[in-house]
């Protein structure tokens, strides 16, 4: 008994002197990871990828320090997240960017269309040598014009940065086997949902004030969004983009085309179910393509029960009103996606143009909720889904609860996989 009080009062001293060892008061420090994420602000989804994965680092490594490193957070995007993350430092000076790199243990490059700060990761790898991971990107190739089995160039970087990396995780299997038919040899690549599966933000004050003028009921109404084949940024005046033709050109062949069947659907659900119709944006030029391609050419019995919303709007917003919607259906992803990971039934309809990210929607379970714009004996399946979805409610969410189950156990094991990394 003796001893082992002696043991006691010794142990608090024992300890403060091996902490007094800066090697092993390094290892106790909290670990920091930098998130390079935030690519623009005209979209909701690009938005949303960034509150995704402060929401899981948040939930499954919450010992860990985090920095977000932003490419834009300008039209209102960082007050929201600095309201949900008030200890998430933001990173934007190149002396803060320069502190960083001395501070951070780990680089996160987030979700996105590709390895969008792909020069930023090749930089970290350089001036730190310290350890980085992808998480939930789609991902592909292109060649020279001189030889078409020859990467080019940047593609031949990406794929030498992913290999390099400590994990890689892929929003779309499609995206995984290219990467591995190109000679990406990281060690750990896996499928892994995109980050915005996990979006978490609200602004409910917003969504009812919204929903209460214009008559729609909670669970009484489905959200649907037109995009084309090519998003107009030269319309965006914060882009600065200048007028593209052979955009412009496929757009307008295919405009009608693809969304001709969203508009059978609205007025197959107005006139064969109670719900009603709210037409929405993912970004900023789908405001007025709400209006010219969906609402307008309504019949006006049908009109009566359809919602035009004709402003864009932010995430927050945006999921209070998914959540209290029955549903969703459109060309869109992130709406879809953000719909899912709460919960929200969602139907997508994708084409060539929006690259392979829309095979998500088989890897989480959804194929049958998944149709390719490009395969016309797809097609004449939309309508009947979106009425299914309509009239059957119940059903439709405990389909989706399936698949949000499925995502959330893949956001747990890419964590864990994180959290091995960062450990070291």
């Amino acid at each position: 008994m003796q001893n082992r009080r002696s043991f006691l009062q010794q142990t608090p001293a024992f300890l403060g002197l091996l902490m007094s060892i800066p090697v092993l008061a390094k290892k106790a420090a909290k670990k920091t990871i930098l998130l390079r994420s935030s690519w623009q602000t005209v979209n909701i989804g690009d938005i949303g990828h960034t509150p995704g994965v402060l929401s899981l680092l948040e939930k499954y490594l919450p010992d860990a320090e985090v920095r977000l490193w932003p490419s834009d957070v300008g039209s209102g995007v960082k007050e929201m997240l600095t309201k949900r993350f008030p200890n998430v430092p933001i990173v934007k000076t190149p002396d803060e960017v320069k502190q960083a790199f001395v501070d951070c243990d780990f680089l996160l490059h987030g979700s996105g269309p590709s390895l969008v700060a792909g020069a930023d990761v090749d930089r970290w790898r350089k001036e730190t040598g310290k350890p980085y991971g992808i998480y939930g990107i789609t991902f592909s190739v292109s060649h020279t014009t001189e030889n078409p089995t020859i990467l080019s160039p940047a593609s031949a970087l990406n794929v030498d940065i992913l290999s390099k990396a400590k994990f890689v995780f892929f929003r779309d299997t499609v995206s995984m086997a290219v990467a591995k038919a190109n000679g990406v040899t990281c060690p750990i690549m896996e499928f892994g949902p995109d980050g915005a599966f996990a979006v978490d933000l609200h602004n409910d004050q917003l969504a009812k004030d919204f929903l209460k003028e214009h008559g729609l009921e909670d669970g009484k109404f489905l959200c649907v969004l037109a995009r084309q084949r090519f998003t107009p940024y030269w319309e965006i005046p914060a882009k600065k983009r200048a007028f593209e033709e052979p955009k412009n050109a496929r757009n307008e062949q295919m405009r009608e085309h693809d969304i001709a069947p969203l508009r059978e659907a609205i007025i197959a659900v107005v006139r064969q179910t109670p719900m009603k119709i709210l037409i929405v944006p993912e970004d900023e030029t789908q405001v007025k393509l709400g209006k010219t391609m969906l609402y307008d050419p309504l019949p006006n019995d049908v009109k009566a029960n359809v919602v035009w919303r004709d402003r864009y709007w932010l995430t927050d917003e945006a999921v209070s009103t998914y959540l209290r919607s029955a549903g969703l259906f459109g060309l869109e992803m992130h709406s879809p996606i953000m719909s899912v990971g709460n919960g929200i039934p969602a139907i997508v309809c994708r084409f060539a143009e929006q690259t392979s990210k829309g095979y998500m929607w088989r890897d989480i379970g959804l194929g049958d909720w998944l149709f390719d714009m490009d395969n016309e004996q797809e097609i004449p399946g939309i309508v009947p889904a979106v009425l299914a979805m309509a009239k059957n409610p119940k059903a439709a969410k405990a389909k989706i609860k399936k698949a949000q189950k499925f995502v959330q156990q893949r956001q747990r094991d890419t964590m864990a996989v994180l959290k091995k990394a960062l450990i070291g």
